[in-house]
């Protein structure tokens, strides 16, 4: 069962909390980087910076439209953040991207949404050597390159 970390902005408290919920039911260890901060890249950077480090197997973050968590948490090496909406988009986030962070909108999605995309994202595993592998492995070279 993987370790997640979990953050969000002001405007996402609640959804944040009820997937927390949902999450724990299933079984999953969750760690709440909070959301006091209005600056959500604050918390975002916090986040995506422990999934890169290893300290945790996946990220999931959330503002209103997920799109300022989802930039923000992109610009640490290490954290490849999928903006999800639908399952299929989750699913191959892990699949064929093998990215380590989910960003939702709580504005966006509803409840139930958010949480069959949550299941959709840590439930599937990237498969070493499949199709996507070159490409996973252009984006992962040129970020570790960069300063």
């Amino acid at each position: 069962m993987h370790t997640i970390a979990i953050g969000c902005d002001p405007n996402a408290q609640e959804a944040k909390e009820k997937l927390m919920d949902f999450l724990k039911k299933k079984g999953y260890e969750i760690t709440d980087f909070g959301s006091e901060d209005p600056i959500y890249a604050n918390t975002a950077i916090a986040v995506a910076e422990a999934v890169a480090a290893g300290k945790y197997d996946r990220g999931i973050l959330l503002c209103g439209t997920g799109l300022g968590v989802s930039i923000a948490a992109n610009k640490v090496k290490g954290a490849y953040a999928a903006l999800l909406s639908d399952v299929y988009s989750a699913k191959r986030a892990r699949l064929s991207n093998d990215a380590n962070i989910a960003c939702f909108g709580a504005f966006t999605i509803g409840n139930k949404l958010m949480e069959e995309l949550a299941l959709a994202f840590l439930e599937n595993e990237f498969v070493p050597g499949c199709a996507s592998q070159e490409k996973v492995d252009r984006f992962v070279a040129y970020d570790q390159a960069r300063n």
